[in-house]
């Protein structure tokens, strides 16, 4: 007699999409509306970011405040190691998830004072969208065991997807009617909502129960390390950590690439008269927002349909390089066919491909890993490294640029080789992946 539980209406529905077992659809959902609104909080903040940093700035502030950024992380990710080592899960969540809130609505009160909020509110931005979207899939990854998360990080990944799209779209329609200040307010409240949803899965809502002690109240158990500390004394970490700084690196001098080709095709357009009417600045705007558009229609896409594919198959230890070997594509095309049309769809590959497949995969890397080492080194990576990508890539392109003066298809270049570096990583992460999950073996089924 078959005892296996039937799989409801939803759990089928999601099927089409990930390998849904019985009476994991609605927490898999769940968790998707979750990230969902962490991202439409972000996306519906980030405008508020840009009309104050240019208004009360410069284009160029913006650019030093992303050195800032790195600088506050150094001491913010060591006292966010201290949380962890202190709270259970739920309360670091809430704790740290109140503290952005907070901030928000004391901006907010700020404001209405004619306090200059540009620099600060810059740097919040940056280390509030790091930390939060971190913790989060620390959070997914404690209660999903390595088997559910490897199915259902698809589902999970496709509501951050789409809460991009829409906090945007959302951003667009009410920043003219409430104003830059009210938006603030519209971000905390989404946040709290947010939260709820985090305190109901945690409480094991539905079939799933947490992975993880944590649930229960018992005293997190670490090893007394910083986060930093624990991320270069464990090989994995660190190789982790190197890979998705190389990631962001190459992505970031990429976007460089994409603009200097976009501003060289726009000013030959304009000098030979077949403009249109239209200025510089309508011409480069119209660019960029096809090329969002695609990259967004071709990330949900993946997301959907491909992503849990490609796991299920390849598995994460292969998966894991699907980015690096589509970039080193992107990157030879720019080097040999360095024209617009070319470079667009090589980014837009790289780009759809990033926020999918590999977003997706990145956070599966950490399913075996400790629970000190999902919440306290996660945050590490995710947000110091990853921005040191950043600072390394604007160090890149003012040496390119103004020291030895190369050109777009010279970058590509440059990009390819630190490609292969960053490929080489990923196959040791892939390798290591696989011997730690055999070594701490798979979590209890729940």
């Amino acid at each position: 007699m078959d005892t296996t539980p039937a799989r409801s209406r939803l759990d089928r529905m999601l099927g089409v999409f990930a390998d849904v077992h019985a009476g994991e659809g609605v927490n898999a959902l769940l968790l998707a509306l979750n990230i969902f609104l962490i991202l439409m909080a972000y996306y519906v903040l980030k405008p508020v970011r840009e009309a104050l940093i240019l208004g009360e700035g410069s284009a160029e502030l913006k650019s030093y405040m992303s050195a800032g950024q790195v600088v506050l992380l150094a001491f913010v990710v060591p006292f966010y190691g201290r949380l962890v080592s202190r709270f259970v899960r739920i309360r670091l969540i809430n704790v740290v998830t109140a503290f952005f809130v907070a901030c928000l609505l004391l901006f907010y009160v700020l404001a209405q004072f004619h306090v200059p909020l540009a620099i600060v509110f810059f740097l919040w931005i940056g280390i509030f969208n790091l930390m939060v979207v971190a913790q989060f899939w620390s959070f997914a990854n404690d209660i999903y065991t390595k088997d559910q998360g490897e199915r259902l990080f698809a589902i999970v990944g496709f509501g951050a997807s789409l809460g991009a799209v829409v906090g945007s779209r959302a951003a667009d329609t009410l920043i003219e009617p409430i104003g830059i200040y009210q938006m603030m307010l519209v971000g905390a409240g989404i946040l709290i909502a947010q939260l709820v949803i985090t305190n109901y899965l945690d409480r094991g809502a539905g079939h799933a129960k947490p992975a993880s002690n944590q649930a229960a109240g018992a005293p997190p158990k670490t090893s007394g390390s910083d986060a930093f500390s624990l991320v270069f004394k464990t090989r994995y970490l660190l190789l982790m950590a190197l890979m998705l700084m190389l990631a962001n690196w190459v992505n970031t001098t990429g976007e460089y690439i994409l603009g200097s080709i976009v501003k060289e095709t726009v000013s030959k357009t304009i000098a030979a008269g077949h403009n249109a009417g239209l200025t510089e600045e309508q011409m480069i705007g119209d660019f960029y927002s096809k090329y969002f558009t695609y990259v967004n229609i071709a990330g949900l896409l993946l997301q959907l349909f491909v992503v849990s594919r490609i796991v299920k198959h390849l598995g994460v230890s292969k998966a894991v390089m699907f980015l690096p070997l589509i970039s080193l594509g992107a990157y030879n095309v720019m080097i040999f066919v360095p024209t617009l049309n070319a470079v667009l769809s090589a980014k837009v590959a790289e780009n759809s491909t990033d926020y999918s497949i590999n977003n997706t995969v990145r956070n599966m890397l950490f399913l075996p890993c400790t629970y000190e080492e999902k919440f306290s080194a996660k945050q590490a990576i995710d947000s110091f490294f990853v921005r040191m990508g950043d600072v390394l890539s604007a160090g890149l392109v003012f040496l390119g640029s103004a020291v030895l003066s190369l050109q777009a298809r010279q970058f590509a270049l440059v990009n390819a080789v630190i490609v292969v570096a960053w490929l080489v990583l990923a196959w040791q992460v892939g390798r290591r992946y696989g011997a730690l999950t055999e070594e701490r073996g798979r979590k209890p089924a729940v």
